[in-house]
């Protein structure tokens, strides 16, 4: 059965960093394009960062570019997004979509 679980979120303060995590069961992260999407309150939700299947050559949404890294770990079979200098508009609830699927989602709160 195909899951992603997200982990990683939490409160931090404008400047500070967190370290996203999707896990992933029934497919292996690498033969996939996964992709990380937010959503903040009132809003419709975006595409954050991608990371292709077999090269994995990653693309980031131009407001998170120089800030956002993401990576897979093939051993682990699980998905990161490494978030530095968050701003308060990086605020929203973050989600990892590969093949149709979405895991749950997982809250980054930044303050200002």
């Amino acid at each position: 059965q195909l899951q992603l679980v997200e982990s990683g979120g939490g409160l931090v303060q404008t400047g500070g960093s967190l370290r996203l995590s999707c896990a992933a069961s029934g497919f292996t992260v690498n033969n996939v394009t996964m992709r990380w999407h937010r959503q903040a309150p009132g809003k419709e939700r975006e595409l954050v960062a991608f990371i292709t299947s077999a090269s994995g050559s990653p693309g980031y949404r131009d407001s998170v570019k120089g800030r956002f890294s993401i990576s897979r770990d093939n051993a682990k079979n699980t998905l990161y997004l490494q978030m530095n200098s968050l701003q308060p508009e990086d605020t929203a609830v973050y989600y990892c979509n590969a093949m149709a699927r979405w895991g749950q989602g997982t809250q980054v709160t930044v303050s200002s």
